[in-house]
């Protein structure tokens, strides 16, 4: 005969308190469960997250998946990216990029890294960095460029950081880019390129002086 496992009456009254109109009693619940981890508390948590509204309760409940073993979260976490709700896909990358178990990448397809929602396609893009297998990071370049020139500086920035992370490979294509018919492709591979020669000088000044250089007319220049 097999004994259940008492269920610990602080994590239990953590998990109702996730529900709480109070964003620090959800935080402090969220931390009581990743204090004591339990694998029957990581379904509960993973669901939490696709619609906690408050980013710091959002970031300890992925601190306390992170406490799980990949086996409880990962499979979950899976199941999560390809819900409906944005929110539930883009908390579900985020974490996956915390746990880095390579096992999770076949999850990361070209319809997330351009999903519509931008903090979707953003979390996919960090993710992707961090659990692409080695050899296939030109296959992951290829799939980033296309998304070269999409919306505000902070979604691009993130696409640009993603890019320079998977390091000279990423080069041949952000070149090809800088002669691309849209203006806002090419400013932001220019930008790209900038940050990956000059990572000090910041990327707002980076996009405004490819801005300048595509203006001017000079896009298909290449830096010496």
């Amino acid at each position: 005969m097999t004994l259940r496992k008492k269920e610990d009456p602080a994590t239990v009254r953590a998990l109702r308190e996730l529900e709480h109109g109070s964003a620090s009693v959800r935080l402090r619940a969220a931390l009581t469960v990743g204090t004591v981890p339990d694998p029957g508390c990581v379904g509960r948590l993973v669901e939490r997250c696709g619609v906690e509204p408050d980013f710091s309760v959002r970031e300890m409940l992925t601190w306390a998946l992170t406490r799980h073993p990949a086996s409880a979260t990962v499979p979950l976490l899976l199941d999560a990216v390809r819900s409906r709700r944005a929110q539930a896909r883009s908390q579900a990358l985020h974490t996956l990029s915390k746990i880095a178990d390579r096992r999770a990448w076949p999850a990361i397809t070209p319809a997330l890294l351009s999903d519509v929602d931008d903090e979707v396609a953003r979390a996919a893009w960090r993710a992707a960095v961090v659990l692409v297998p080695e050899g296939a990071e030109h296959e992951l370049v290829v799939r980033l460029a296309t998304q070269l020139g999409r919306g505000g500086r902070e979604t691009q920035l993130s696409l640009s950081r993603a890019l320079v992370a998977l390091g000279e490979v990423m080069l041949p294509m952000v070149g090809a880019a800088q002669t691309d018919p849209d203006p806002r492709v090419r400013a932001h591979a220019i930008a790209t390129e900038r940050l990956w020669r000059d990572p000090d000088s910041g990327f707002a000044s980076a996009i405004e002086e490819a801005k300048r250089v595509v203006a001017l007319g000079g896009a298909g220049q290449k830096e010496r």
